[in-house]
């Protein structure tokens, strides 16, 4: 036990003064084994809590000596901002004065689409954001969503989400960035710059970012969450483990979340040559590993490796799993007992501790870790968040399709018909990752609560048509059908609503988040990737009626719309748009907002065709120079960087700076683009590179620079990359 000079109400570690490492040191070498350990867990938010209130008795229970993190205080309550503050305030308090060391906790909230919690901000989700390929708006988002989180008293992120995805069979396409690594990495840095702050900004008001999930989650057998995913080395390093290099070495990242599948039969979560040799000592990572929520259990439980939880305990720790997150299942009895026991050595769970005490001290846990009541209350009823999320929304429509110049209607169109199960459905708007679609598998717990008492503000599609289709304008709505059942009951009302109309817009998709009847989100994967349910024969009937047809889409994976692309006039792709997603769809139907968004994920023909992707490998059936499959063409339908706009922009010729250059050298690429149509529009430059001679096979194209450029009409700008 290492001794001390200082006072006993004033000892080393306490003061803010000393060096980190002093600190550190002195607070490890205080530590009793059970209080250790308790750093390495976490504790739900709800277990302190007793009639909405913070419980002292629950606190004994549960934290009497500390804990590491406090999970999801937001993300299973419905704990209003002020609430939230005040619970968050009391957690310390207790910690601080009632523990015998007064070590402060992290409290951890999920933040892919924006802060987690009852009030807040409800962003796009981030494949839509991914779709503005605008860097700079993924951190104004993340700053955003950091300033409540601040106020409430978060203090770590868990996101963002760095997967690269390519099978949209796969239920969380919608949290990722894509299909590109390039374009997945700069989104990435620009959101966890937004979250932990620049180099040179005070890190004390800052949260701590969480990179999720490492690594190759997001192409797994059979389009299966957790199940294993099959990736050679080269292809791990080069396209999967790209982004998080990039984040860790370019943005700091202070946290890692490990996968829940496996990589060549090492679980995510025990991945030693991963976690050590890769992340720590290639890259020189120095911040946190926290498990994803039951992934440390999931090593004897669901993965089958080791004995029990004892061994799972020791697979992780070894691998360099620091916190096992939500609570304590295998870091709790079970590894105390098996240290005492010697089937677990000490050294593991000081290597631990240590990294977690001195992010606690880098972010200024000790001396600053107030939420502010009143201040959260107020920011979360302000308008500024509301206007991020619409322009958010707005720049990232992808307009796919648009024949005869459907889109954007005109003003003398009097009668619209809005049809479909997602028109009047403000829930349609949200991603798993929104507050209400997580919060509903939770809502047992919460006696007497209403869902509808839980959704943030906003207007419906169907409402906001209303409020913008102009005065002379008539809207009819029916429903048609709903996302998920096979009952053609409303297809009548919608035939008819559509016969008399001068256009149907039908506002198709699915629902996301994690309970049974929803079609994307977490665990909720499938195998078919058209329409869910009667969408699809609802979409053919109102077709049928000869009345001209846009198709709005809400959804969080892309969709083979093969067999009714031809059929309709126009496709809007919104994603899950957030709480401004209605306001949105409208504006850019009418032709107040001109869609710039650009997919960032590649829309197949049909399932069959999985996994389609643009950076595919001059070998493979997609580049033609094998042939087609028999029965259909093995281009997608909606390729990696497509989207339309009402204007038309002409392209000039590249020049380049240099003919040649040596292979650490640079060239700069500079082209002339011009807006050539009669409306101001957006853009997005994309710039391509291809290796024709090279000593291993190179992708047929692969994203090297993009650049968002805003044109008037006749306007004409030079765009420059530096590669």
């Amino acid at each position: 036990m290492t001794t001390s000079t200082s006072r006993p109400d004033n000892p080393p570690y306490k003061n803010a003064t000393l060096p980190i490492e002093e600190r550190l040191a002195d607070l490890l070498g205080r530590m009793t084994l059970e209080e250790k350990i308790a750093q390495l867990v976490g504790v739900w938010g709800y277990e302190l809590l007793e009639d909405r209130r913070f419980s002292e008795k629950k606190a004994v229970t549960h934290i009497s000596n500390g804990v590491g993190h406090i999970s999801m205080l937001a993300g299973a309550t419905d704990l209003a901002p002020k609430e939230y503050a005040e619970t968050a305030n009391a957690i310390q308090r207790y910690l601080v004065e009632h523990t015998r060391l007064g070590i402060p906790a992290a409290v951890h909230e999920e933040c892919c689409a924006g802060f987690m919690a009852r009030g807040a901000a409800c962003f796009p989700q981030i494949i839509g954001l991914s779709c503005t390929w605008m860097p700079e708006m993924a951190s104004v988002m993340a700053t955003s969503a950091r300033v409540h989180m601040w106020i409430a008293g978060v203090r770590q992120a868990l996101a963002p989400v760095l997967d690269i995805v390519r099978d949209p069979r796969w239920g969380r396409v919608e949290e990722t960035f894509g299909e590109d690594p390039y374009l997945t990495a700069s989104m990435g840095i620009a959101y966890i710059e937004g979250l932990q702050g620049r180099e040179g900004e005070d890190s004390k008001s800052t949260l701590v970012a969480t990179g999720k999930h490492f690594a190759g989650y997001g192409i797994p057998e059979g389009g299966m969450n957790w199940a294993p995913s099959h990736i050679p080395e080269r292809e791990l390093r080069e396209v999967f483990l790209y982004p998080f290099e990039a984040a860790v070495k370019n943005a700091g990242l202070k946290s890692i979340m490990p996968a829940y599948h496996e990589l060549d039969g090492e679980p995510c979560h025990s991945a030693r040559r991963l976690l050590n040799d890769v992340l720590r000592k290639e890259w020189g990572f120095d911040g946190i590993v926290v498990s994803d929520y039951f992934g440390i259990e999931m090593l004897s439980a669901y993965h089958r490796v080791g004995e029990d939880k004892a061994d799972a305990a020791r697979f992780a720790l070894e691998a360099g799993v620091d916190v096992e997150l939500p609570a304590a299942a295998c870091y709790g009895p079970d590894l105390l007992h098996a240290v005492r026991d010697g089937r677990i050595d000490v050294s593991l769970i000081d290597a631990a501790v240590s990294r977690i005490l001195r992010m606690k001290f880098e972010h200024g846990l000790f001396e600053s870790r107030s939420a502010f009541p009143e201040r959260a209350e107020l920011f979360a009823q302000g308008d500024e968040h509301k206007e991020i999320a619409l322009y958010l929304a707005l720049d990232s429509m992808v307009l796919l399709q648009n024949r005869d110049r459907t889109l954007p209607l005109s003003a003398d169109t009097k009668k619209i018909a809005v049809i479909g199960p997602n028109a009047d459905n403000l829930r349609a708007h949200l991603g798993d990752y929104h507050y209400l679609p997580h919060v509903e598998i939770t809502l047992g717990m919460m006696e007497g609560v209403n869902p509808e008492d839980l959704m943030p503000q906003g207007e419906t599609v169907l409402e906001a048509i209303r409020k913008r289709a102009g005065a002379d304008a008539q809207v009819v709505y029916a429903q048609g059908c709903n996302v998920n059942d096979d009952s053609t009951a409303g297809f009548d009302e919608a035939v008819r609503a559509a016969k008399d109309a001068d256009v149907a817009i039908l506002v198709m998709g699915g629902k996301s988040g994690l309970t049974m009847d929803c079609t994307c989100g977490e665990m909720r994967d499938r195998d078919d990737i058209t329409l869910p349910g009667v969408q699809e024969q609802l979409v053919h009937a109102i077709c049928d009626t000869g009345t001209p047809v846009v198709l709005v889409l809400l959804n969080g994976r892309p969709y083979a719309l093969t067999s009714i692309a031809d059929r309709v006039k126009a496709i809007l792709e919104a994603w899950l748009p957030g709480e401004q997603g209605g306001p949105a769809i409208a504006a850019t139907l009418v032709g107040d907002n001109n869609p710039s968004g650009k997919l960032t994920m590649s829309f197949p023909r049909s399932v069959g065709q999985i996994p389609v992707y643009y950076n595919h490998k001059p070998s493979g059936a997609r580049s033609q120079m094998y042939g087609e499959y028999v029965n259909q063409l093995t281009e997608p339908l909606f390729p990696f960087g497509h989207g339309l706009s009402y204007t038309k922009f002409e392209y000039g010729k590249p020049t380049l700076s240099a003919s040649e250059i040596e292979p650490k050298g640079e060239v700069m690429i500079a082209l002339p683009i011009k807006n050539i149509g009669d409306r101001t529009g957006s853009e997005v430059v994309q710039l391509y590179v291809n290796d024709i001679v090279a000593s291993v096979t190179r992708p047929v194209k692969e994203l090297k620079g993009f650049a968002h450029v805003e044109l008037k009409p006749g306007e004409e700008k030079t765009v420059s990359f530096i590669l």
